[in-house]
């Protein structure tokens, strides 16, 4: 019974994960998964449906399904500079979570308080609006200012050319317009620790799944004035703070020392990595870590200027820095092989 128990939870849990990404072939792709009828899915999403869990539309060959929200919690604050993040916290936030295990309420407290912190430092806006979202997949807390904009403040202040290069830096860490103040690591440990992390200011999103190493960056007309930040983890995720700051820093003195970053972040639209130039902007601040790590992930091919740069030039002036690279393809895997053959 106890098995059969089991696998009811985890086939359960699948369909409400699945729900926004699936909604219209969420029987077709829980059936694969399990290797059990469509029928049996069909039961299975029903009870979902009676445990007003989700809810279920169109006729059944166009079914559709939707999370149902199971509680929200919404407020808003004028920003001034008595305003305290952990204040927030305490008194809003946190008797919200009383239910919430223990290492989520850390993780929820962490990315909350660093940026809220973020907001009342640097937005210079006027209003701060939060809300709490509850639904049987995920926990999500939205934060949004009236400000001046995340990436419109960082460029203005590090005299970066572009917000698209913003991006690249912030997913670098150690990035900060106030570095008396800051450590620039806020950003870039609250995009891990969640399960979804998103940042929308002026035209651009920014977005990083943590499950699947995933980012995502779209431009698009007005999206949002100010900036909106959204963390989003399921409540019953395992993670635990502490070893994602682990995964980050020096075995010997815990600095966070080590970096994981997208190189498709430095392509601007679907343009080839082929250039010195190219190369030497991924480069920017790559001698402040010890180890770097450089994902692939959706790199189709990259040039010989470019990854003689990354992995032979950059090596003579900064022989310290370890550069190591994951998820390339066998044109950019060659490519690195080859140059680094030569050196």
């Amino acid at each position: 019974m106890s098995n059969k128990n089991e696998k009811t939870t985890e086939i359960r849990t699948f369909i409400l994960a699945q729900i926004e990404k699936h909604s219209a072939d969420l029987t077709e792709i829980t059936s694969d998964k399990f290797k059990i009828s469509r029928q049996a899915i069909r039961k299975h999403i029903q009870t979902l449906v009676n445990d007003g869990l989700i809810t279920a539309t169109g006729a059944t060959r166009d079914r559709q399904y939707s999370l149902n929200l199971l509680s929200e919690f919404k407020v808003e604050i004028p920003i001034n500079s008595n305003l305290s993040e952990d204040a927030i916290w305490r008194q809003d936030i946190r008797p919200k979570l009383q239910d919430v295990p223990s290492n989520i309420i850390g993780i929820c407290q962490y990315g909350f308080t660093e940026m809220v912190n973020n907001v009342i430092d640097h937005s210079e806006g006027g209003n701060l609006l939060i809300y709490l979202r509850r639904t049987a997949a995920y926990l999500e807390i939205l934060i949004s200012d009236d400000g001046i904009g995340i990436f419109n403040k960082i460029a203005k202040n590090l005299g970066l050319d572009d917000k698209i290069n913003v991006i690249l830096e912030l997913a670098k860490g150690k990035l900060t317009t106030d570095p008396k103040r800051h450590t620039g690591e806020g950003i870039f440990f609250t995009s891990r620790v969640f399960d979804n992390f998103m940042i929308i200011s002026g035209n651009l999103m920014f977005v990083h799944s943590e499950a699947d190493n995933d980012w995502l960056l779209e431009e698009k007309e007005n999206l949002h004035e100010g900036t909106l930040v959204r963390l989003r983890i399921d409540p019953k995720s395992n993670r635990n703070i502490k070893d994602v700051f682990d995964k980050f820093a020096d075995g010997d003195d815990y600095g966070f020392s080590k970096t994981h970053i997208p190189v498709t972040l430095a392509r601007y639209g679907d343009e080839n990595l082929v250039s010195r130039s190219q190369a030497k902007r991924l480069l920017t601040r790559f001698e402040r870590f010890k180890e770097i790590v450089l994902d692939f992930s959706g790199v189709e091919l990259v040039g010989q200027a470019f990854a003689d740069e990354l992995f032979r030039v950059f090596k003579i002036d900064h022989p310290l820095v370890n550069i190591s690279y994951v998820n390339a393809n066998e044109q950019v895997t060659n490519m690195i092989l080859r140059t680094t053959s030569s050196s």
